[in-house]
């Protein structure tokens, strides 16, 4: 599957500052001692209805991620999915009257096109669900061969499921940090079955869903059936990666259930450990104080919001007045104040000659290497703007500079 057309991503001079980021297992800001070649995989859409600003503030966060290594000197090899076959996309399919596969591919250019818009780098592996079912037969294979899953008797509810054991791996529960009781809330309310008949253990996670009428279905030695949630990323991740690589990210939602059994399938059936050096998760967007999510119907989508005439960067800049790992709210006064920070930012940028250029670029260089400071960065560039429309013109190149900074940095080109 092709992803989307990258920007240009200019070289600022000097160094790029070495890039530290909360991992979530720890509990610790940490740097980031990548090799020449950083890896980075970033759970993906389920292509039902997107693009939301919970999702572009996910994937912006790892968008500024991609772009601090780059200019720390790093090649990043980055990873995403996308779940194109999964309950939801068969419920909105059959709700509209139309294909499933249709409403995937439909959807899935939607989010490339916003994708496009916001300026964010595109992964060099984007990989459907639908592509890798090969792969995660494969996997389910060493897992039941090693004994870490099992298959539940069909007698119980006619359809014979293979499940993973969670406690196969005996650091579960390493990478969300979460309790028995943390866990089992989380569980049901995230797309686990812990009510199932004939499961070992209510935490135990769908490996492979024999087919049921009506579901595409794909062969396996389990029976024809399609792959569970966690097993997909874990296999996409495993092949193209490695075991150990750099940054395995998405949404604070998925750092369980879903990102602690992607981890504990690869490291059961590979017997290594971790799965990923870091874990990071962006928080939540809520709209107007509320929670955003398709069940309250406040979504608030990147699509209509430029079809709106709202510039791309100016989304960017919103989204960015937040720290990532703080749940934030998006409302219009949220957007004045950004178009309001863009033209400001703009107007000196058009001086060209302004206050001194490099100690801003080294100023936002080090906040958002700081575990992506933004507010930080953003006020360094605000202090610079301030100074060069009071009339500061110390540095004669400091406009094309800054533009230039702002463009690699923070993916933003206000004003083109």
């Amino acid at each position: 599957m092709h992803s989307w057309p990258p920007p240009v991503v200019p070289a600022v001079p000097g160094d790029g500052a070495p890039l530290k980021l909360f991992d979530t297992a720890s509990g610790e800001i940490r740097e980031v001692s990548a090799g020449p070649v950083a890896g980075m995989y970033v759970c993906g859409i389920t292509p039902y209805d997107t693009t939301h600003l919970g999702h572009a503030a996910t994937y912006l966060t790892f968008d500024l991620v991609y772009r601090l290594l780059l200019d720390a000197g790093h090649e990043v090899h980055y990873v995403q999915n996308t779940t194109d076959v999964d309950d939801p996309l068969f419920e909105r399919a059959e709700r509209d009257g139309v294909d499933w596969r249709e409403l995937g591919d439909r959807e899935t250019d939607l989010f490339r096109a916003d994708m496009q818009a916001l300026r964010v780098l595109p992964p060099r592996d984007y990989v459907a669900a639908t592509e890798t079912v090969d792969e995660v037969v494969e996997m389910v294979a060493e897992l039941v061969d090693g004994g870490h899953a099992y298959t539940i008797d069909p007698g119980v509810d006619g359809y014979p499921d293979v499940y993973y054991r969670h406690r196969s791996t005996p650091e579960f529960g390493y990478e969300s940090g979460y309790d028995a009781a943390r866990m089992a809330d989380a569980f049901a309310e995230r797309g686990g079955d812990p009510d199932r008949p004939g499961k070992e253990h209510p935490l135990d996670a769908l490996l492979w869903r024999v087919a049921r009428p009506g579901e595409p279905s794909w062969p396996s030695p389990w029976g024809a059936g399609r792959p569970g949630w966690h097993i997909e990323c874990s296999a996409i991740a495993r092949n193209r990666l490695g075991m150990e690589f750099d940054i395995q990210g998405g949404g604070s939602d998925l750092a369980f259930p879903h990102h602690e059994f992607s981890a504990a399938h690869a490291e059961a059936a590979t017997g290594r450990s971790p799965f990923a050096r870091f874990y990071v998760h962006a928080a939540m967007i809520g709209l107007d104080g509320v929670k955003m999510s398709k069940s309250l119907g406040n979504l608030v989508r990147v699509k209509t919001l430029r079809e709106h005439g709202v510039d791309p960067a100016v989304i960017r800049l919103a989204l960015a007045a937040g720290h990532y790992r703080t749940d934030r709210s998006w409302s219009e006064e949220l957007l004045a104040e950004a178009r309001s920070r863009c033209e400001r930012w703009v107007r000196a940028i058009a001086r060209e000659a302004g206050a001194d250029s490099a100690a801003t670029i080294a100023a936002v260089r080090d906040r958002l290497a700081d575990d992506l400071d933004t507010p930080g960065a953003l006020a360094a560039v605000d202090d610079w703007a301030e100074a060069t429309l009071a009339g500061d013109e110390s540095d004669p190149s400091a406009g094309p500079s800054v533009a230039i900074a702002l463009d690699a940095l923070l993916g933003l080109a206000p004003g083109t």
